[in-house]
């Protein structure tokens, strides 16, 4: 890298697991390497003084202000798993706009605070980095004038931009024709009426007046991009960083001491997902626990552990379940990877399972449905194994088969840890800055 850079991102908060997770992850490795680092939020949590909350400015009526008040209040109690659907729900009630959108099927753009993103900074950015651009506080219809003041690069993390409404089409094939009749309008981020088509000409018409730089973390979701109305100066594909100082093999005796998880009981671990993100496949995921703890055993009964949430799973009470809250900490995370004997993924759609790699890289072999672009990070029978997806049955038969097979789950957990390697923080890091050079060091009429 020849020089610094100004370079600025943009998430939908400052903290948290996936893609913010990964967007923090940058932001902080950039600054440890010298440039300018700055990420614009819809919602801030930390006092980081180089992150910026995109502004929400004042609306016109009183009733409209207290109610704008109480949902940025409720934004900010992420502890609380009911707060983000209530401040939705009062914002809509707050803004006329926003509301005769929802009424319409239209998506939730009418952000104007959108059009300050470059000032929030106090110096010019060289670059910027979007990520996900849904859940209420980005309006798709700036990226016209945004990408042609400063090189814009869009990180898909799923296929919403590609869509009329869902973050991941699953089976659908509508969104390569236009979308339309909508088969589930209630998939994430629903909507109330099937204006999927008018939504889909609109993200299409932007794209055509914008110079749009695409990445994803999978060739699966970057064969979709190209395939879509995009129509991106530059393709490419790089995969999500993890921290290979923090996720790494370690003592598994140790790990289980601090978990207070007896040493010589099987663990399997998974992730809790919200039964909102039907996309996590909570469901498959119940249906493959109580299916491994039903099969015929030797030797104890499997301890489950659940991390991300202080609250069991229904169906799966009667079980030797331990919960564990969601952790900010990644070597707290890192300690659960390293208990576990095996650690199972379910999904309808994936671009990239950064948990998966994260298990990998600390020595666990996974068990994981092989959709979007998980088969890319795991080979069948080498790091673990794949299923079908919603073949709960078959992920519970190849954990079991893991948990009664020592020495087959010791080759898998090596293999997992060197195949890890491949996705080390530092190298994305890398990767993206060359990636910025280049795109910086081209005339601008190139395409």
């Amino acid at each position: 890298m020849n020089r610094p850079l100004n370079i600025l991102q943009l998430s939908t908060a400052d903290r948290g697991g996936g893609a913010e997770g990964s967007a923090r992850a940058l932001f902080t490795a950039y600054q440890q390497r010298g440039h300018a680092s700055w990420l614009a939020v819809g919602q801030r949590t930390t006092a980081d003084p180089n992150v910026f909350e995109l502004p929400r400015p004042p609306l016109p009526s009183l009733p409209g202000r207290c109610l704008q008040r109480l949902a940025k209040r409720l934004r900010h109690r992420s502890q609380c798993a009911w707060a983000p659907g209530l401040a939705r729900r009062l914002d809509l009630l707050a803004d006329p706009a926003r509301r005769a959108d929802w009424w319409r099927g239209h998506e939730d753009l009418h952000f104007p605070g959108t059009g300050r993103l470059l000032e929030l900074c106090p110096r010019r950015p060289d670059i910027v980095h979007c990520h996900n651009l849904h859940g209420g506080y980005f309006d798709l219809r700036e990226l016209p004038a945004l990408s042609q003041r400063v090189p814009l690069i869009l990180n898909l993390r799923d296929a919403w931009l590609l869509t009329g409404h869902c973050a991941y089409f699953v089976d659908c094939e509508r969104w390569r024709q236009g979308c339309g009749h909508c088969p589930d309008l209630q998939r994430y981020p629903g909507i109330r009426r099937d204006a999927t088509a008018e939504n889909w000409r609109c993200k299409a018409d932007l794209f055509a007046r914008s110079r749009l730089y695409v990445t994803a973390p999978s060739e699966w979701l970057l064969a979709c991009a190209c395939a879509s109305t995009l129509g991106a100066v530059e393709y490419r594909m790089i995969p999500n960083g993890i921290d290979l100082a923090v996720f790494r093999p370690a003592d598994r005796h140790a790990a289980r001491d601090r978990l207070h998880l007896a040493r010589t009981v099987p663990v399997v671990m998974f992730a809790a997902a919200s039964r909102r993100n039907v996309y996590k496949d909570p469901e498959g995921m119940n249906a493959a626990i109580r299916a491994l703890a039903a099969l015929p055993r030797t030797g104890p009964a499997p301890v489950f552990l659940c991390v991300g949430t202080r609250v069991p799973p229904a169906g799966l009470r009667n079980l030797d379940l331990r919960c564990v809250p969601f952790l900010s900490d990644p070597a707290a995370l890192a300690d659960c990877y390293r208990a576990a004997d095996v650690f199972i993924h379910t999904a309808c759609a994936e671009a990239f399972g950064k948990t998966v790699t994260e298990a990998m890289a600390c020595g666990t072999p996974v068990v994981a449905s092989a959709v979007g672009g998980i088969p890319e990070q795991l080979t069948d029978g080498v790091e673990g194994f794949l299923a079908p997806r919603g073949a709960a049955a078959v992920l519970a038969a190849r954990a079991a088969e893991l948990l009664s097979d020592p020495a087959r789950r010791q080759d898998c957990a090596e293999a997992a840890a060197r195949r890890a390697r491949h996705y080390a923080l530092e190298t994305q890091v890398e990767r993206f800055l060359a990636w910025y050079e280049e795109i910086l060091q081209r005339p601008p009429s190139s395409s």
